[in-house]
């Protein structure tokens, strides 16, 4: 994800506490639609594309906050 910010990324995951919330959650989500998606955990059709929004509304914040660190906001 971003690998244009590859390098603010980590910066900002050791010293940006919400940036490093947002992304562990970004993650956690991501793995569980992963794991749905292989039948490993259940859950719907609309289980999954919940959990699909709410990481696209995580990667916004995520990219707003990479936009505002890196100067380009």
């Amino acid at each position: 994800m971003f690998p244009e910010y590859r390098d603010l990324i980590s910066q900002l995951k050791a010293t940006d506490h919400r940036f490093n919330r947002l992304f562990e959650q970004h993650n956690a989500v991501d793995q569980k639609v992963k794991n749905m998606e292989s039948r490993i955990e259940p859950g719907t059709h609309e289980d999954i594309e919940t959990l699909k929004k709410e990481k696209l509304l995580l990667k916004d914040q995520l990219y707003a906050i990479l936009k505002k660190a890196s100067g380009s906001a």
